[in-house]
Order: C-alpha cells, then sequence, then structure tokens
C-alpha cells in the first residue's frame, strides 16, 4: 500500500467514524460487519432486527465482538407504545403520563430501570428523552411522547431521565433540538416549519435542551425543521447557525451531535444522502444517522470521503468530532461492566414500579 492509499483509508476509516447505521433483518449483514470492523461508530437497533430479548443480547454481542472499538448500540425506549419496547420488557407509562405526574424522583428511577432492561440485552445508548414541547394539539410528533407543553417542567423532567439512565450506565441522547412541538407535520414525510422567532424558541422550545446541556448530556439529536426567522435557507439538522452558533456556543453543550436519520422524507426530498451528511457536518454534526435504506449507505460514505479529502471540512472541527465521539464511544464500556443478567427484563421490581405509577395516574 502507499503512503497516498494508506492515507485515504485512514481518512475512509475516519468518515465511517462519522457514522451510525440501522439494518435489516435479524442477524448481522456481512457488510456492517465490515464497516464496524473499520471503525464505524454505531448500530441503531429496531424490532426489525430481533424477535426476542435472548436473540438481541446474542445479536448487541455479535455487534461488539466484530467492532474495531468501542460502538454505540443505540434503541428507542422512551415509554408508552409508539417509541418503547414491547413484553416481555416492562411496559412503561407515556412521556405524557410520567409529565402529568411530575415526579422528578419517580422519573429517575424509571430510567435507572430502563437502563438496566437495556443493557441486559446489549443496548448502551437510548434516544431519549423527548424534550420536544406538546404545544400543538395536532402534532403528529409529540402526542403522548411529549412531557408537556410546559418548557421548565419538561426541562426538570427530561434532566431527571437523563440521570436516570446515567446512573445505570446507559448514554441519553436528548431529541429532538431544537423542538418541533409546534409544528404540524411528520419529517418522517416532510419538512416541517417553525414559524417563531428567536425570542420565542429561547424562551420556549430551547429551555429544556438547555436543561440538558447542563446535565452534561451525552448526546443530542437534531430534528429536521425549518426555522425561516432564523436560518431560512436550511433545516436545524444542517444548520450551522442553529448547531455550531447556538447549541454549540451559546448553549455551551459539550457532547455528541447526533443528525436524525438523513433519510427521512424532510431531507431526503431535497437532499442526496451524501449530500445531506456532508451538510450536517459542515454544520456541527459528530455523528449523521442513515436508518433505513441500506442501498444509500455506501454511496453517503463515498460522497463524504471525496469530500474529506478535498478539503470540504476544517481539520480542526473534523478531529474534535472524532474526539466526541471517540468519547461517547468509550463510555459505553461501563454497560458491561458487568452486565446485567436478562432476568432483569420485565422483573417483579420493576413490575411494581410500574403499576405503583399506574395507581398514581388514577
Amino acid at each position: 500500500m502507499t503512503m497516498l492509499s494508506r492515507r485515504n483509508s485512514l481518512r475512509h476509516d475516519d468518515v465511517l467514524r462519522r457514522f451510525q447505521l440501522g439494518f435489516e433483518g435479524v442477524s448481522l449483514p456481512a457488510e456492517l460487519a465490515d464497516l464496524l470492523a473499520r471503525g464505524l461508530a454505531g448500530v441503531i437497533i429496531y424490532q426489525r432486527n430481533y424477535r426476542g430479548a435472548a436473540e438481541l443480547r446474542a445479536l448487541t454481542a455479535e455487534i461488539r465482538r466484530v467492532a474495531a472499538r468501542p460502538v454505540l448500540i443505540g434503541i428507542d425506549q422512551e415509554g408508552g407504545t409508539r417509541f418503547a419496547l414491547k413484553e416481555p420488557f416492562t411496559i412503561w407509562p407515556s412521556p405524557a403520563e410520567l409529565g402529568r405526574i411530575g415526579d422528578v424522583r419517580l422519573v429517575e428511577r424509571v430510567a435507572r430501570a430502563m437502563a438496566l432492561e437495556l443493557r441486559s440485552v446489549g443496548c448502551n445508548l437510548d434516544f431519549a428523552p423527548m424534550l420536544d414541547l406538546h404545544i400543538n394539539p395536532e402534532s403528529p410528533v409529540t402526542n403522548d411522547r411529549s412531557f408537556g407543553s410546559d418548557p421548565h417542567r419538561v426541562a426538570q423532567i427530561g434532566a431527571a431521565f437523563i440521570r436516570g439512565l446515567g446512573e445505570a450506565h446507559v448514554l441519553a441522547c436528548a431529541k429532538h433540538y431544537p423542538g418541533h412541538g409546534d409544528a404540524a407535520v411528520d419529517p418522517h414525510l416532510d419538512l416541517p416549519v417553525f414559524g417563531g422567532t428567536a425570542s420565542r424558541l429561547d424562551s420556549f422550545e430551547l429551555a429544556p435542551f438547555a436543561a440538558a446541556a447542563r446535565e452534561n448530556v451525552p448526546l443530542i439529536m437534531t430534528a429536521h425543521i425549518l426555522l425561516p426567522h432564523i436560518d431560512p435557507e436550511r433545516p436545524a439538522s444542517l444548520s450551522r447557525r442553529m448547531l455550531s452558533e447556538v447549541l454549540r456556543e451559546r448553549m455551551g453543550f459539550s457532547g455528541v451531535i447526533l443528525a436524525d436519520d438523513l433519510g427521512m422524507g424532510a431531507i431526503a426530498k431535497r437532499y442526496g444522502s451524501g449530500e445531506a451528511a456532508i451538510e450536517s457536518f459542515v454544520a456541527g454534526t459528530d455523528i449523521a444517522m442513515l436508518c433505513h435504506d441500506w442501498a444509500a449507505v455506501g454511496p453517503a460514505i463515498e460522497v463524504v470521503k471525496h469530500a474529506r479529502e478535498a478539503g470540504r471540512f476544517a481539520e480542526s472541527e473534523w478531529n474534535a468530532s472524532l474526539d466526541r465521539n471517540e468519547a461517547a464511544c468509550s463510555a459505553t464500556v461501563a454497560a458491561y461492566s458487568p452486565q446485567p443478567p436478562i432476568e432483569v427484563i420485565g422483573c417483579v421490581e420493576h413490575h411494581e414500579l410500574e403499576k405503583e405509577i399506574r395507581a398514581r395516574l388514577k
């Protein structure tokens, strides 16, 4: 291998460290195993990827075995019914129900219990808490998934959820910055628009994320939403003003910025996957997710690799992202020291806690 090809290979590995990928099926695809062996940042698990808890534990063990380094293994476990794990996992009340109770200590207990069950099947990252405010009653995103409409209450409950996960060694990922509870369009389908001013955003939508940053949340996931009064050109997930200037510099967030699935309609109808990844990295994203279209993965990685070789990214910013990603990945080691037994899933203690919450909701 020549010096140039070796340098290009290393850069390619650097590019892989900027992606987290989903996949189809219940076994680890050979292509994904290869990317993990070459330095991929992480994997997203969906219910399509396993048929039971024991199978999920075996799958995540295989992911860790083939990976070149500690990797993020993320899953949605918010509670409720829409983005939560099904039985035999404990069926927790929804975020909306936890918000109505408003007991931060109770929320911490729930998040700790969730984390133990996640660790037992090898997942080290929870794509929660969701900090979007439920302002628009017709919102297709926040109904039942939001802790409520009061920014200060949502901030307190979200911070408690982050603490609970962290105490049990699972990384929290606050989402979806800067919030799209006021929007009427589902970003899976098309681009939502936030019509408010920067002042309104500061007073309401950003308050829970500022609290999460103060809580040192390890990751924050971005929203694909256009804020025309703040950045009329790019959605928040591709906006340098919203990511580098507001979230990183003004709010002081020092963790990993994670771009929500770039295959969503909000982005895919306007950008190719590689182009979207480039724009998101330039804006300040550390890791981009591609969740549902495996055919887009290879081309996106190649486009970003060529952009890297062409000098599209500031070297200092690229290296700072790699450092943040490395720190987050290294922190996952604690999830397996030791790994809880699978019997913790749906255990008596967790069912008793779930029943306690149900009783308080009556």
